[in-house]
């Protein structure tokens, strides 16, 4: 049997001499053109480098600026890097100023984080040239920006190439920018002699000042709406951030710090007969993690509604991290080889990795409810990833990554049959593909099948504020009614009136004791507090008979 090629050259062999002669003249003519236009040379892909060099004898005169997350997050993140040796600086909460900056020098059709985070960059440095008169070449040697990537499904993936571009484009090449890898974990991306010693002392104490931050915003989430006194909250959270704050950038304890912390949380004076509803938001990581112009501030408007916010913790998103290595470790180890992948199991043992991620949830929880304690958050629970996963998968694979993954619809889900929340917000910004395509795409099933669940997709494009706060108020209309129901059904249920509670008949009760919480058993915090009430009563009674009888 004739090779393809054989029966090639008998073909050829078979056209005419002129048909031949054509083709070898096309031919000819085709690597004439090439070798003119220089398209025959091999050339290596093109690259644009980023400058990542951050070396040791460049420490002491290195600002490091960062930010991204909550400013409470951000304030104890600049003390403990303090505390390390390093000189830091957190950037302020981007704004609409830093959207135009970010559109002015972004490539278009980029998403919020993006325009928001490099414009608030470029927003600072311009101010370093403009207003304080440092020159570029000061700017550009003397500051270095830190920021998280990943290589994911969505715009994420090519967030440094925008940063260089925009950048470049503002007066300020060769600015340096150091890479923090989502996906495989903390990575340092600046070479062997890096001025940043990636060592067990950085991650922990990394880890306090998230956890930390974590904590208070709990804290300050679940006081501010019941203050008796507008801004006590904030100002005691304040304070509690400059103690803690102290303690990182002098490398003391942390719990004395936490203790003091608490003794400024108990001074707020709160009611928590006001009825309000709980509402959760949930979404793209920046989107509702962000507390500026970047998601139209939805936490001050939703609390300027009248509404209790749950937030997101990113004590969570660590969780998820962790949990994300178990899941593909145990998948793995029941292939029918071992993969050389970066995150595959040829000459690796699966079960001291398993073990590793295990001890290190267990850390995580450990260290969170251990500062909770000596702040004084009671009854917070950590979100359970096994769980998330189990109630979701029948909706959302979860092997599928990118965003938040399943945890989107695992956590609306378990809000609506737990009765955890009257209200879920999911908010990302707009073309957001793993975010968007499961809060337009899945979540109206899962509605469909929860009809009792008010849930609101939003996406952020950094204007009309106008119509999101439009849409968010029809639906916290009805998240009102749930709450009010709720706590109407409390009151008969246990014969309590509003004046009983209002007087405050019962001293050192969840009513007015800031840091009391009351066991769960619907979303309404109200509610709770009457469902709590309900031995109290009876209690007070049988003492006061027991007097009677002395």
């Amino acid at each position: 049997m004739r090779t393809s090629k054989e029966r090639e050259a008998v073909k050829d062999s078979r056209q005419p001499d002129y048909l031949r002669n054509f083709e070898e003249e096309l031919d000819r003519y085709q690597a004439e053109q090439e070798a003119k236009l220089g398209l025959n040379q091999s050339n290596a892909q093109w690259f644009d480098p980023v400058p990542r060099q951050f070396f040791a004898k460049d420490k002491d005169s290195t600002t490091i600026l960062f930010g991204g997350l909550t400013m409470a997050h951000d304030y104890l993140m600049e003390g403990a890097l303090k505390g390390l040796g390093y000189t830091v600086k957190h950037m302020d909460c981007p704004d609409t100023e830093s959207l135009r900056f970010g559109k002015e020098f972004g490539n278009r059709g980029q998403c919020n984080p993006t325009y928001f985070t490099v414009g608030n960059l470029i927003k600072y440095l311009t101010y370093l040239r403009d207003v304080e008169g440092k020159s570029k070449e000061e700017i550009v040697s003397k500051y270095l920006f830190i920021t998280s990537g990943s290589c994911g499904p969505c715009r994420f993936g090519t967030y440094v190439t925008e940063y260089r571009k925009a950048l470049r484009d503002a007066g300020f090449d060769g600015f340096r920018v150091l890479l923090f890898q989502q996906q495989s974990g903390l990575k340092q991306a600046t070479g062997e002699e890096s001025a940043l010693k990636l060592d067990s002392s950085f991650f922990l104490t990394f880890l306090k000042a998230v956890l930390i931050g974590d904590i208070l915003n709990a804290l300050g989430y679940r006081i501010r709406p019941y203050e008796v006194e507008e801004g006590s909250t904030n100002t005691a959270l304040e304070r509690c951030k400059q103690h803690l704050y102290k303690a990182f950038s002098e490398r003391k304890q942390l719990i004395p710090a936490l203790y003091r912390c608490r003794k400024e949380l108990q001074t707020v004076k709160v009611d928590r007969t006001r009825v309000k509803p709980k509402v959760s938001i949930i979404g793209e990581f920046w989107a509702m993690t962000t507390e500026g112009d970047g998601n139209y501030q939805l936490q001050n408007f939703l609390e300027s509604e009248g509404a209790e916010v749950e937030v997101q913790s990113v004590t969570a998103w660590i969780l998820f991290l962790i949990w994300e290595g178990q899941y593909d470790t145990r998948k793995r180890m029941h292939l029918r080889e071992a993969d050389s992948d970066s995150k595959g199991l040829k000459g690796k043992n699966p079960l001291k990795r398993l073990l590793i991620l295990e001890l290190a949830d267990r850390t995580v929880r450990g260290m969170f409810h251990t500062y909770a304690r000596a702040i004084g958050l009671r009854g917070y629970h950590l979100p359970d990833m096994d769980e998330i996963a189990e109630v979701a998968h029948s909706y959302y694979n979860n092997h599928l990554r990118g965003g938040e993954g399943h945890m989107e619809v695992g956590k609306l889900i378990l809000n609506v049959k737990k009765r955890k929340v009257n209200m879920t917000i999911s908010v990302k910004p707009f073309g957001c593909m793993p975010s968007s395509g499961v809060s337009d795409g899945v979540q109206s099933l899962i509605t469909e099948i929860h009809p009792e669940a008010i849930f609101l997709p939003i996406e952020t494009t950094g204007d009309g504020a106008i119509n999101v706060y439009s849409r968010i108020q029809m639906m916290l209309f009805k998240a009102k009614q749930a709450a009010q129901k709720e706590f109407d059904e409390a009151l008969a249920k246990k014969g309590f009136s509003v004046d009983q509670l209002q007087k405050n008949i019962f001293s050192r009760s969840p009513i007015t004791e800031p840091l009391k919480v009351s066991k769960h058993s619907v979303a309404c915090t109200s509610a709770n507090v009457v469902y709590q009430l309900r031995e109290i009563p009876n209690r007070f009674s049988f003492r006061r008979h027991k007097v009677k009888e002395v």
